[in-house]
This record gives structure tokens, C-alpha cells and sequence, in this order.
């Protein structure tokens, strides 16, 4: 499957109500392995790749890393893959442009990109993130690739639910709606878990929703049924899959004790 084709398929994946659920994975073997299963498109996450890799998270993996992985993901699968580039390893829209470049040339066909800056606190205001949204859409254009521009926001995040209010459901309304205007294709709000806001939020959206799986977290069919397009598990693959290895490790490892 062609480049513009997986990117088409990509896109109309994210239906409102009949949300695509990504697996995350985080190198070749984990992409093979889920394509495997009946997944219908590929997305990493920066969380997995990192720890992977033995970097901790945060754009830490050297940008050369991250794009021979990817080139090695889309090269185990004939199926779309997004890379979850967190805020794309730039922070001015020229070199965002290259970046993006680099990451369609190895064969992603979306990203996550987040509006948290990463080597320093907070959130980019609106207005430079939608710049840098727009500097990422320029250079697909470029491309020729409807390529998948997942904006995500970091509104909650990093709070507990219980602190969660209203405030911050009108300011990720209004950083969705900034968003599209300046090109994403999708909205992620990860951390968001109250049933009503993620109603709301999908109703006020344009984009489709993206929502984490976390404690807490309304079930996939009630994500569902609440407008939810995309379900993500993060980080939550990775700490499922070391759980696993070390548990058979164990049992291994003491086997013979129990000789």
C-alpha cells in the first residue's frame, strides 16, 4: 500500500462514535506483532520507544534514532503508522518543516504532536502552536500526503481528576477549534476522564477525539457512545509488556529452586 494510500485509510479511520483503538507499540517486533492480531494501523509512543531504548522520556532519544525505528516500523507492516513525535524536536516552524520532511520520508503518514514544550514548562500559547501546526502542514502539503495531524493538548494532564474543571474544558475547547483552523486533523486530550467533559469536548470539536486509557477512564463502548473517534493506551503497553517479561523472567529464574 502506497504512501498517500495509508494516509487516506489513516484518516478515515477516526469516525465519530466508531473510534479506532491503537495498541501502542514501540519497535518493529511489537508493530508485527499487533498487525498480527487484526490491528487496522500502527501508532508508537514516545513513553515505549524511550525506556526501550534507555532513554527516559521527553524527546530524549536522539532524533536519529527515532526516525531509523520508525523507518524499521513501517518497513514490518503494510499498514499505516503514526509516530508519536512529541513536540516534533523543534521548536521554531523551519526546522519543524524539516523534521516533518524526515519523518514522511521514512513512512509515518500522521503524528502525535503536543503543545506542551518540552524542555522547559507549560504550554505553548495558541497562537505558537497553531504556527508550528501550520509549519507542519506546509511541509505535507509539500509532500503531497494527507498526512494525520494528531494536535494533541496537555490541558489536564498533568492534574489529578478531582482538580479537573470547567476552566479547563473551555480552554481545551478553544485550543481544538484553534487547532483545526490551522490544520490538525485530529484532538487529543489524554488525561481527560470526567464522562460529561469528553461528551462536551466531542461535541464542540470539529476534529475527532482522541482519549488515554487511563484509571478512571470511561470504557470503550461509553467512549463510544460519548463521540470519541480514537482510544489510545500509551504508555500502558509498554508497562503491560515488562509486567509480563518479568513475571515469566521470575519463574525462570527460580525454577530451579523448586526442583
Amino acid at each position: 500500500m502506497a504512501s498517500q494510500e495509508k494516509a487516506r485509510a489513516f484518516n478515515d479511520l477516526h469516525k465519530k462514535g466508531d473510534p479506532i483503538i491503537i495498541f501502542n507499540v514501540w519497535d518493529a517486533g511489537t508493530a508485527k506483532a499487533l498487525s498480527e492480531v487484526g490491528a487496522k494501523a500502527v501508532a508508537t509512543g514516545s513513553y515505549a520507544v524511550a525506556l526501550a531504548n534507555g532513554y527516559p522520556d521527553g524527546e530524549n532519544v536522539p532524533l536519529d534514532l527515532v526516525i531509523e525505528n520508525l523507518r524499521r516500523i513501517v518497513g514490518a507492516v503494510d499498514l499505516p503508522v503514526s509516530l508519536d513525535f512529541e513536540g516534533g524536536y523543534a521548536v521554531e516552524p523551519d526546522e519543524l518543516r524539516n523534521n516533518i520532511a524526515r519523518v514522511i520520508d521514512a513512512g509515518a503518514v500522521g503524528i502525535n504532536f503536543e503543545d506542551r514544550v518540552v524542555e522547559d514548562s507549560g504550554l505553548y500559547p495558541i497562537g505558537k502552536q497553531c504556527e508550528r501546526i501550520r509549519a507542519i502542514r506546509d511541509a505535507a502539503d509539500e509532500k503531497g500526503i494527507p498526512f494525520y495531524i494528531n494536535a494533541r493538548s496537555d490541558v489536564v494532564l498533568p492534574l489529578p481528576t478531582a482538580e479537573h474543571t470547567g476552566s479547563h474544558l473551555d480552554e481545551l475547547i478553544e485550543r481544538a477549534q484553534a487547532y483545526a483552523e490551522a490544520g490538525g486533523s485530529g484532538f487529543f486530550a489524554p488525561g481527560l476522564v470526567n464522562p460529561e467533559f469528553i461528551g462536551n469536548l466531542c461535541e464542540a470539536s470539529s476534529l475527532p477525539v482522541n482519549i488515554l486509557v487511563l484509571p478512571g477512564v470511561p470504557s470503550s463502548n461509553e467512549l463510544a457512545s460519548l463521540g470519541v473517534a480514537r482510544i489510545s493506551y500509551g504508555g500502558g503497553t509498554y508497562r503491560t509488556a515488562m509486567a509480563a517479561f518479568k513475571e515469566a523472567a521470575q519463574r525462570a529464574l527460580t525454577a530451579v529452586m523448586a526442583l
